[in-house]
């Protein structure tokens, strides 16, 4: 009988290793759910990122009018027949003296 409980005993033993510490235990799994929790993060940030890409490309691919709003903001386009007028602010300018 004391044989059967020593054998029963290192059996436990030995499925408790398997369980916490082996091959597919569950840090492993703890550690590849929070890898797979980390991409999706990631994979939805990049999504949104995609999605805002496609509808400037929709939007230029569309109309002038995209394409024009962006020359005149980043290239500071001019039509013929416009005025270019700066605005200066004064307060800006007074501050720095």
């Amino acid at each position: 009988m004391r044989y059967i409980a020593i054998i029963l005993g290192l059996l436990f033993f030995v499925l408790q290793y398997e369980l916490w510490i082996g091959e597919g235990s569950l840090a492993t799994i703890w550690q590849l759910q929070k890898g797979i929790d980390q991409q999706k993060m990631e994979n939805t940030k990049i999504a949104n990122r995609n999605q805002s890409l496609l509808a400037e490309v929709n939007d230029l691919k569309q109309g002038d009018t995209a394409i024009e709003e962006r020359a005149r903001n980043e290239l500071g386009m001019i039509k013929k027949g416009e005025t270019y007028i700066q605005v200066v602010d004064d307060k800006k300018e007074n501050n720095k003296e």
